[in-house]
């Protein structure tokens, strides 16, 4: 008679800590003057009260501060013409501007963890496309070896930080010799589009530039990655949008997000995926993507949670805005610093109306 073999240790991928970095362009109070002065006068005291209650204080761009983002754009600067820069020399300055972005949050995490090794390469970006990719410009700079193994996640906007972390995790759960450096490299403000739309206007006051870098492995150390869920809350696809235009992305971010996903979270089987079945009450570690001030505001309320358990999320608003797929990285960097973490959740939204996150938790 044979006995049963012992089941197979289940290999943890741990995310050991993340560097950050942003332009040193803050456009933030000269956007709200230039945009202030475009909306109709019917439509201002609505566009001024939004732009107060948003919870934002700094946002970054890699163009200089008058680029646009002022009443009157100095000449010469990148938005001073009319018409406005077309895709093509946006996009010139996204292949220049990405990969320096890129390579400097990757030396912020040098500063933190040894990087010898790297044996795979996630890259994630929405706001700009160039080939050879940002990936392989990056592993190229970095001097990596050519044997790297790439993976380029592109244009699913706010929550590929997500689907980057748990493609690292994958990688390493099925190879535990695996070191993936993970990047999330967003230049929002180069799709400043030429609008008085209120709503238009609403949505790029929320976007900024930034990128993070993260080294995840098998070697225990910083937060260990949990289980993953994904989720495309119905009839949703038309609330985020991005649209290349000649002229940019141009980004459609309805006002009814918030309202659709305090729905989505009031459910008692979307909240039990999200939550890995423990409820809210048991999460003690609430990374969100701080897509913007009544985001944020509906998942505290929807799940019931204490006003402090959104710190990390509304001080990366505060200070950065919404940096799409590099936010929730900022986030996680923030709570590596605080107290241990229990039991956390890594949660972000974008366009589908798709939700997507993993749990984590600190390494012992």
């Amino acid at each position: 008679m044979t006995s049963a073999l012992p089941a197979p240790r289940e290999t943890i991928a741990y995310l050991h800590a993340i560097g950050t970095a942003h332009p040193p362009h803050d456009v933030h109070a000269a956007f709200r003057a230039w945009a202030g002065n475009r909306v109709a006068p019917r439509g201002r005291p609505v566009f001024e009260r939004m732009a107060a209650r948003a919870g934002i204080a700094r946002r970054w761009s890699v163009l200089p501060p008058l680029a646009g983002a002022a009443a009157e754009a100095a000449p010469g600067a990148f938005y001073a013409g009319d018409p406005p820069p077309g895709t093509a020399a946006r996009m010139a300055i996204y292949a220049e501007a990405a990969p320096e972005l890129a390579l400097r949050a990757v030396e912020a995490l040098r500063a933190k963890i040894e990087l010898a090794g790297i044996t795979h390469l996630v890259v994630a970006s929405c706001t700009g496309f160039v080939a050879p990719g940002l990936d392989q410009i990056v592993a190229r700079r970095l001097g990596l070896s050519p044997a790297v193994e790439r993976l380029l996640i592109g244009f699913m906007g706010c929550y590929a930080a997500i689907v980057a972390l748990r493609s690292a995790r994958h990688i390493v759960r099925s190879d535990p010799r695996a070191r993936v450096l993970v990047i999330c490299c967003e230049l929002s403000s180069l799709h400043l589009q030429d609008t008085d739309d209120l709503e238009s206007l609403l949505a790029m006051l929320q976007f900024g530039d930034g990128a993070a870098a993260t080294l995840v492995s098998a070697t225990p150390g910083g937060f260990a990655l949990g289980t993953p869920f994904a989720a495309t809350l119905p009839d949703s696809d038309s609330l985020i949008r991005w649209t290349i235009t000649d002229h940019g992305f141009a980004m459609h971010l309805s006002g009814e997000v918030p309202r659709r996903i305090a729905q989505a979270l009031v459910d008692a089987d979307f909240a039990a995926a999200v939550t890995e079945g423990h409820g809210p009450a048991a999460i003690d570690g609430w990374a969100v993507h701080a897509g913007g001030r009544s985001i944020l505001d509906a998942v505290e309320t929807s799940l019931a949670l204490p006003p402090e358990a959104l710190a990390s999320a509304r001080g990366v608003l505060h200070d950065h805005g919404n940096m799409s797929s590099a936010t929730l990285m900022f986030t996680l960097a923030r709570m590596l610093e605080g107290p241990p973490v229990t039991r956390g959740v890594a949660l972000a939204f974008g366009p589908g109306l798709a939700a997507e996150g993993l749990g984590f938790r600190s390494a012992p």
